[in-house]
């Protein structure tokens, strides 16, 4: 066995037998239409039946705040043909407010709330922190539970933020590092959405018709396919009650989501990308196929990329910087829902 192999096993056996040390949080009064499912260190999942939502629930009295996190399984991974960059554009495009909620910054600020969103290509995701009261909390769920279904999406806010969405890309468009990361991914994944980038294409984001978007967000921002994360100072069987309130309104949709399933055929040799421009920045990586995030296998990918890159001890630091031949170098192993990909970045000089 393998060193890889070892410290997965190790891992993984770690992890269970943490899992079956941890009590649930089975003292809880639970609201009718909801049930408990799995407890794991301290997060408690629960799922609120009649619609699908799940809920994991991370109770911390430690904390003077809360974090609500709401995280839709839609990404660019689910982006079909003239669609690329959509997942992203929407994340836009839900701080554009909805009836009840029409300025969304604005009541962010008046919270004192602490707010972002990201996509990925497997997820997007809304959280905002603000400080432990039930006011807050209150307000926080009222306006994701708002936002999922009920945001404006219209054609003047498309039009608007577009110049923002623009400006992202062009930003990523000087990034030497970051336009080689998509030639080589996009070369690594012929056929899966892994290899195109979550900005998307420039055609695709300015010409996207407003009723494509709209039909991506009911689509995709339902109950049944999403997860609501509470974490900080709460009172969990209140705020399982502020969840029903909030959320059981909201019905479950009549439409099926298919599972993704385009799958990279096996590599069948090297594949080698060349990008030339101007500038003094010399750059070398390299992206090899990996396991999906859930894999077993993954934790030792994870923990071999850290021994490989880490500042100053890493293998590959120690002979790539500190011998002097290149000024900086990092790696990451991708934690997909798909098999996904490690990538390592090198930057040398160019008078090296």
């Amino acid at each position: 066995m393998n060193l890889v192999s070892r410290l997965g096993l190790a891992l993984t056996a770690l992890a269970l037998l943490l899992s079956f040390n941890l009590p649930a949080q089975s003292d809880v009064t639970l609201p009718e239409g909801i049930t408990q499912k799995a407890s794991v260190e301290g997060i408690t999942e629960y799922l609120l039946e009649d619609n699908g939502l799940r809920i994991l629930l991370f109770p911390d009295q430690s904390k003077p705040t809360i974090t609500v996190n709401v995280t839709y399984l839609v990404g660019s991974r689910h982006e079909g043909y003239g669609e690329t960059g959509m997942a992203h554009l929407l994340e836009h495009m839900v701080f554009k407010g909805t009836p009840d909620h029409p300025n969304i910054p604005q009541e962010l600020t008046e919270h004192g709330a602490r707010p972002n969103g990201t996509t990925w290509y497997d997820r997007t995701n809304y959280f905002e922190t603000f400080s432990a009261t039930e006011e807050n909390l209150r307000w926080a769920l009222d306006m994701e539970a708002d936002r999922m279904v009920n945001s404006f999406i219209k054609g003047e806010d498309l039009e608007s933020e577009m110049t923002v969405v623009r400006n992202e890309f062009e930003s990523g468009e000087n990034s030497p590092v970051g336009v080689l990361m998509e030639r080589v991914l996009s070369t690594a994944f012929l056929w899966h959405n892994y290899g195109q980038s979550t900005i998307g294409a420039r055609a695709d984001l300015e010409n996207v018709p407003i009723e494509r978007l709209q039909a991506f967000y009911k689509k995709y921002y339902q109950p049944d396919n999403a997860y609501l994360i509470v974490a900080g100072k709460i009172d969990v069987e209140q705020t399982l009650q502020l969840i029903k309130e909030e959320f059981g309104p909201i019905p479950r949709p009549e439409r099926g989501l298919y599972p993704t399933y385009t799958r990279e055929p096996t590599q069948d040799g090297e594949r080698f990308v060349e990008l030339a421009r101007v500038g003094d920045v010399q750059v070398v990586s390299a992206a090899y196929h990996i396991c999906p995030g859930s894999h077993q296998d993954y934790p030792a990918i994870d923990v071999l990329i850290e021994l490989l890159t880490s500042e100053p001890s890493g293998r590959l630091y120690q002979a790539l910087v500190g011998s002097g031949k290149a000024s900086s170098q990092w790696g990451w192993a991708a934690s997909l829902a798909e098999p996904g990909f490690t990538y390592f970045n090198v930057e040398v000089l160019k008078n090296k």
